[in-house]
């Protein structure tokens, strides 16, 4: 019997009608899937476009690269290795630093190479380290410069004076005494344009020594910069570039990226000059769009991350943004994210110099959702790399392409990075070579990859491997006297103000920590801290801090004792204790939080302690009772339970210049006990079972700690976590969002969690943390997994 199908297309139902039809045949059919439509790109090495600037990352707004210069060898020249070494990882075109101002820019304060008028030292700080070795990795790498804040000396206050483009000048010149030649200049990140100022700053390179600087202006939100370029001719010559941040939208899936046809049509070259602010994994979708459709939607030629890396501690806003995270000098240990691997999609097969081939750049399919690709060829006219990524594609598409114009139809070498998948194995990976037949190939896409497909070789993947987390043990001292003049000591973040290192004054030999700043500074933030600095690690619970202290003129210095996390709007907002004296004899015991609610919890006076004197200060945090002691002899004692760990630190008043030395950290008794309470660092509030319920299934949230039952956790030696003696943490299942529970205990995996040294607590089955839903921090706020991030709402204190 013979039977005709119908195969045209609509006719879905042929192949049910074959499979019935062989069946009674006693024949089995298996008939292939139809084939799927294969999309077309030709890559037209004769087509126009502009010249391709770079992909980097920004050091800096601020602070967010302290740590790094602390970190032992071999780890930290590894981490080096892996944001800046050429065919290793991220493999950084550009670098963006900030230039120094004293205040605080974000996640910390940089410090300014002028701190007071004319008085310059080129050796401040940890910038100038990085650029340098940014460049013994990449000797193209482009740098760039940009204020946040600035010395409250220039112009009285305001930025768009004469002042500050002395400073800047004299910045470059500090540049330049350290080997480093900055190719493009900024103005004042985010705080809007002064036209004349520009004029001015551009006549200042010019006559200075600097004509080959180009200026970028002006660092903002939208394109408005353009617009005053094509209506003040003076103003668009003293510019080069047009930088814009977050042009896709502010923390978005990066998705739309348009500039402006005032823009494009100007003749500049335009930049998405910041971008980012998001998670060192987390953020990869969206980085694997932006770097792609900043082109195709707006003709953008260079995008940089913010930041670089995240070498700060957990408690510090935006602690796990950037390529990478590098938290722990002490331990050595950092994690290198699907960030980096990202961007080496790109940066491993470009260079700066390279020119878009714009007939040959698109959406696949001519459908965003489908993914995109970008094209760029050589300078030798011969090489090229296009770059693809599939992020909202929901199948696999076949591509063919075709190569013409000119270019090299020799073997094409593929590598591509699975951005859905955490498995590092599965990151920037070497497939199949391909082999052109008369110009042309095929490659089929997978959902959520990008793929990089080149003439280049050179490309590869760094081996280097972190050590574990661990604990900065106590006893910790420093007496500051092995660190050059001009340095930052060693793990003392500052996050207002300038804590460097200088000879000692009032008669003291060898090495003190002074603050710097003398006045209010220019600031970026809203919020207006006074100077303070932060070192250690948030698990230390009991502890006598001690340090001694020379007030230079009248007015107070602080002793931070258990300090956590602080609101990076208004970093004055800082969870912890502070001893404050002053120089009349006046005291007290203070509690500050992340709203700024300042309570005094105990005060008095003594002799005045006088300026130019060296006075002993400590505090002892000891359970609930805070003791105050000068020069060995007790102040006052207080009992408040508000704060149960955290790191010490420095402070001052607003433009009091202090000095400090001979810092001593020493752990008392009773410290983290199996049993107790578990303190979200976000939220101060405890980790509680609804309603004191001891039923099977019972919801665990966050609630104002109390000291109940439904709130004394034990941490068994089978990595269980108890409460009421026979019920366990438990965790229902192992996907993002799951809300723990408590249940009886079975000794199953959901019910095994690992305690970190960092704060996290994980599901040792599910490897996710635990996370307080939606980083809330009200009563009753359910308690869930989550994929860890570094957040504060990730981050516990057992007491």
């Amino acid at each position: 019997m013979t039977t005709r199908v119908d195969r045209r297309p609509g006719h879905r139902a042929w192949a049910v009608l074959v499979a019935l039809l062989t069946a009674f045949a006693g024949v089995l059919v298996v008939l292939p899937a139809p084939a799927r439509a294969a999309t077309a790109i030709t890559i037209n090495g004769s087509s126009g476009g502009r010249v391709f600037d770079g992909v980097g990352a920004i050091s800096g707004g601020g602070g967010n690269s302290r740590l790094l210069v602390d970190y032992p060898e071999p780890q930290r020249s590894d981490i080096l290795d892996y944001l800046f070494k050429p065919g290793y990882g991220a493999a950084m075109q550009i670098m963006k630093v900030e230039i120094g101002g004293d205040t605080n820019s974000t996640s910390g304060a940089e410090p300014s190479h002028e701190h007071t008028r004319g008085t310059v030292n080129c050796d401040r700080g940890y910038e100038w380290w990085l650029m340098g070795q940014a460049k013994a990795r990449n000797p193209n790498i482009k740098l760039v410069g940009l204020s946040w804040g600035a010395p409250g000396w220039i112009g009285n206050g305001n930025f768009w004076s004469t002042d500050s483009i002395d400073y800047l000048v004299a910045w470059l010149g500090c540049a330049t005494s350290h080997g480093l030649t900055i190719d493009y200049l900024g103005g004042w990140n985010e705080r809007g344009r002064d036209l004349t100022w520009y004029k001015n700053l551009r006549s200042a390179l010019n006559s200075r020594g600097y004509p080959n600087v180009k200026i970028v202006a002006s660092d903002e939100f939208g394109w408005g910069t353009a617009d005053d370029a094509q209506r003040d001719p003076a103003f668009a010559a003293a510019v080069s570039v047009v930088g814009s941040h977050y042009v896709c939208g502010y923390r978005s899936a990066q998705t739309d990226c348009p500039s402006s046809a005032t823009a494009v049509n100007s003749g500049k070259a335009l930049w998405a000059s910041e971008n980012g602010s998001d998670d060192y994994n987390g953020g990869a979708p969206a980085l694997a769009r932006g770097i792609n459709r900043d082109y195709i939607d707006g003709k953008m030629t260079a995008y940089l991350n913010w930041p670089v890396i995240a070498a700060i501690t957990p408690n510090v806003p935006w602690s796990t943004t950037g390529v990478a995270v590098a938290p722990q000098p002490w331990s050595g240990y950092y994690s290198i994210g699907k960030n980096a691997w990202v961007m080496a999609q790109t940066t491993q097969f470009t260079a700066p110099g390279w020119r878009y081939l714009d007939s040959s750049t698109g959406y696949l399919g001519g459908n965003r959702a489908n993914g995109s690709y970008v094209s760029l060829k050589a300078p030798d006219n011969s090489n090229y790399s296009t770059v693809i990524e599939t992020m909202d594609a929901t199948s696999a598409q076949d591509l063919t392409f075709g190569v013409t114009g000119g270019l090299s139809t020799g073997t094409v070498h593929v590598w591509s990075t699975n951005v859905r998948s955490s498995n590092s194995a599965d990151h920037f990976v070497k497939r199949a070579d391909l082999t052109p037949t008369n110009g042309s190939f095929s490659l089929t896409v997978q959902p959520g990859y990008v793929y990089s497909i080149t003439t280049t070789t050179g490309q590869g993947k760094g081996t280097a491997v972190s050590p574990a987390q661990g604990a900065l043990a106590l006893p910790y001292a420093d007496n500051i006297d092995s660190y050059a003049t001009g340095r930052e000591a060693k793990y003392l973040m500052d996050h207002q103000g300038s804590f460097e290192v200088v000879g000692c004054g009032g008669g003291r030999a060898g090495q003190c920590v002074r603050q710097m700043s003398e006045q209010t500074p220019i600031f970026w933030t809203s919020g207006h801290a006074e100077p303070f600095t932060l070192l250690g690690d948030l698990n230390w619970r009991n502890y006598v801090v001690s340090t001694d202290v020379m007030l230079e003129k009248s007015g107070y210095a602080q002793l931070i004792g258990r300090a956590t996390n602080y609101n990076h709007e208004g970093p004055q907002n800082l969870n912890a204790y502070y001893l404050r004296v002053a120089d009349n004899g006046s005291w007290s015991i203070r509690s500050n939080n992340t709203s700024g609610n300042q309570r005094t919890l105990a005060s008095g006076s003594t002799a005045a302690l006088g300026t130019g004197r060296w006075h002993q200060l400590t505090l002892t945090v000891n359970g609930s009772t805070l003791t105050a002691a000068l020069d060995g002899t007790t102040l006052g004692s207080v009992t408040d339970s508000t704060w149960v760990a955290g790191q010490v630190g420095y402070a001052t008043g607003q433009g009091v210049p202090a000095q400090f030395d001979n810092l001593s950290i020493t752990p008392l008794g009773g410290g983290s006990s199996p049993t107790g309470q578990v303190r979200g660092s976000g939220s101060n509030r405890c980790l509680d079972v609804n309603g004191q319920s001891q039923a099977d299934g019972a919801t665990v949230q966050i609630w104002d700690c109390n000291n109940g039952a439904n709130q004394t956790w034990t941490a068994t030696s089978s990595n269980q976590l108890t409460v009421y003696g026979n019920k366990c943490l438990d965790a229902p299942s192992s996907s993002a969002g799951a809300r723990v529970r408590i249940w009886s205990c079975t000794g199953a995996a959901n019910q095994q969690w690992r305690v970190n040294a960092d704060g996290t607590i994980t599901g040792i089955q599910s490897g996710l943390c635990l996370d307080v839903n939606g980083a809330a921090t009200a009563n009753g706020a359910a308690v869930v997994l989550w994929t860890c991030n570094g957040g504060s709402n990730q981050q516990w204190i057992r007491s």
